[in-house]
């Protein structure tokens, strides 16, 4: 087990308690999602399964050894790309790069080499002179990764890497984590975007208010709910009483407008496309496009919570 957290409280001065006796484990070579919305207490237990803030009780154990502040032996095989960017404004692309892996890796010589592999990992040859205030918001999650993984650690904890970039960065952000994995690094990944998570993740945290409220596969996770399909129609002449034919339907738990699209869930079994479709004919009511999905990570989290993973 490379990482193990046992029953972590943790209460701020302010009152707030951010962890509730937080268990988790993360096994060798997978890649570790904390999914949940922001204040879930994500970025809290990150920052105590490093030692950078104290809690009140429980146990953290990080290659099977007791974390404390003072154990730099296990800090220096663990590479942290933090939410917030953490980089050097008066430093160029390569200087910050060669910063930060020197705080790991006093050799001269095999630094270099391992600078020139971050900024290739990340491509950002074309930008080895520059200075963070000339790169774009890509770009500069770029650098922050290429700082946090330089020194080749096998434990990877990314918070949030993807804030505030565009698609294409975004893809590239994620394709970079899937190669570090296959080269045998473990990640952690916190995210509230439950795609990321969903595409990347071998094994899923669902968290909330400081607590684990799910977890597992994300087949699994799909499997654990009631919900079996959503079908979006979009009805050219949305009236209450077509909801109420639609909520007649065997399986159809529930039914109702979202702007001109009708929302129709049902349970889980053989699609209810048919029956709907033969309801809309009899009753000749008139729509135009339509929709079938199977549970997502969100319909996970609204049913065990009673609110969007995001809003």
């Amino acid at each position: 087990m490379i990482v193990k957290l046992e029953n972590v409280t943790k209460t701020y001065k302010s009152g707030v308690k951010a962890l509730h006796n937080l268990s988790y484990e993360v096994r060798e070579g997978e890649i570790y999602g904390l999914l949940g919305p922001n204040g879930s207490g994500k970025t809290t237990s990150i920052n105590c399964l490093l030692s950078l803030l104290k809690f009140e009780s429980g146990n953290i154990e990080i290659f099977g050894e007791k974390m404390t502040p003072e154990r730099y032996d296990i800090k220096s095989k663990i590479g942290v790309v933090p939410q917030n960017v953490a980089v050097f404004e008066e430093l160029t692309v390569y200087e910050n790069i060669d910063y930060f892996c020197g705080l790991y890796v006093p050799d001269q010589s095999k630094r270099k080499q391992l600078v020139e592999e971050a900024i290739d990992f990340v491509s950002l040859n074309d930008y080895r002179k520059f200075y963070p205030k000339k790169l774009s918001g890509g770009l500069i999650r770029r650098l922050n990764i290429a700082c946090g993984i330089a020194h080749k650690p096998s434990l990877i904890i990314f918070d949030e890497p993807t804030v505030a970039v565009d698609p294409q960065s975004r893809n590239k952000i994620l394709e970079g984590i899937l190669k570090l994995n296959e080269q045998g690094a473990t990640i952690i990944y916190t995210s509230h975007y439950m795609e990321e998570v969903e595409q990347i993740c071998d094994y899923i945290v669902i968290m909330d208010k400081g607590e684990v409220i799910k977890h597992g596969t994300k087949e699994e996770l799909k499997n654990s709910i009631s919900l079996g399909e959503t079908i979006e129609i979009q009805v050219l002449d949305p009236k209450v009483e077509y909801l109420d034919l639609i909520k007649a339907i065997p399986n159809v738990f529930e039914c109702y407008y979202k702007e001109e699209m009708m929302v129709v869930k049902s349970g889980k079994g053989k699609t209810n496309i048919p029956q709907v479709l033969n309801v809309l004919s009899l009753n000749e009511i008139k729509y135009g496009k339509m929709y079938s999905s199977l549970p997502t990570l969100n319909d996970v989290f609204l049913e065990i919570t009673g609110k969007q993973l995001r809003d």
